[in-house]
């Protein structure tokens, strides 16, 4: 099996050890002869840009889980696979439930200022309703460790396909649900349907003082919108981790914002230990004629 590795040039270092572990019968390659090649394992940044020449290529393997800057890619008929990867899920619930649980608790609201707060006490985690916008692997991933902690959980997926345990609806739910939304949680991937889908009338309907966290896409959210919504105090705080345009400009005035909290997009990384086997197995599938675990719905765009 001779695979062609299309990344950045930092990735290489990283990922060729993990992936000569993982898939000791693959010839890996940055470069040759595209007709040569079975297999493409492709992240953002790398040189391919187009796929037509790779004929022989069964399998594109994006070392991302979001997908938006190849699916659109007219050169590309070649199958797509996403990056669903046990680190990265772990990663991204462990970020929201870190965040969610500073909301739940009110974390912000001891200043150390020597004055003594204690008239509010936190209401215990099933009585806060923390809604989850994307039910994808990594919304389930962050389901099943926020209910684990008791919260009362709400799901919102664009097919409302059931998920064990957990109420989901569809999309079409989404205003009314906004108003029971104490923390909003935002796993939604970037696609024609969700761009701009939190606007300001959306936001509006948010509970005062509720909390929104975004570690999904930026694109879901229109900025000025939120900065106005914030102003009114809905939401009431903003944990933000992507953005429309990355690196986040210096001068933006999310990072000045007292009611935004700016992380720069670490939620959630692709790590090479933990994916690697699992590029592994997808390619050998390819191979063998076997169906390819978290193939792209083009369509749909992820």
């Amino acid at each position: 099996m001779r695979v062609r590795f299309s990344a950045p040039d930092g990735a290489w270092r990283d990922w060729a050890p993990a992936l000569r572990a993982a898939l000791p019968e693959a010839d890996l390659a940055r470069d040759g002869d595209p007709a040569g090649f079975d297999a493409i394992i492709y992240a953002p940044g790398g040189d391919i840009t187009d796929f037509t020449p790779y004929r022989r290529a069964r399998i594109v393997q994006s070392l991302w889980a979001g997908v938006e800057r190849i699916v659109g890619n007219p050169t590309l008929t070649q199958p797509l696979a996403r990056m669903v990867d046990p680190g990265l899920a772990q990663g991204m619930a462990e970020y929201c439930t870190g965040w969610v649980m500073r909301a739940h608790l009110g974390m912000d609201a001891y200043a150390q200022d020597g004055v003594w707060r204690n008239g509010t006490v936190p209401p215990l985690a099933p009585e806060r309703r923390v809604t989850i916008l994307g039910m994808g692997a990594l919304g389930r991933s962050v389901a099943a460790m926020l209910g684990a902690v008791g919260f009362d959980l709400c799901g919102i997926s664009a097919s409302g396909r059931a998920v064990s345990g957990l109420r989901v609806h569809p999309v079409g739910d989404l205003d009314r649900l906004l108003g029971q939304a104490g923390i909003l949680v935002c796993l939604l991937p970037d696609t024609d349907a969700t761009r701009g889908l939190l606007d300001a009338r959306r936001l509006a309907l948010m509970p005062r003082g509720a909390w929104l966290i975004n570690p999904g896409r930026g694109t879901l959210i229109d900025d000025d919108a939120l900065l106005e919504g914030l102003a009114q105090g809905r939401p009431g705080h903003a944990v933000l981790d992507v953005f429309h345009r990355e690196p986040l400009a210096p001068d933006h005035p999310f990072w000045a914002h007292p009611a935004v909290t700016v992380t720069p997009h670490v939620a959630a990384e692709t790590r090479p230990a933990t994916a690697a086997p699992v590029v592994a197995e997808n390619l050998r599938r390819a191979m063998d004629g076997r169906p390819i675990l978290h193939l792209v719905d083009r369509a749909r765009g992820y």
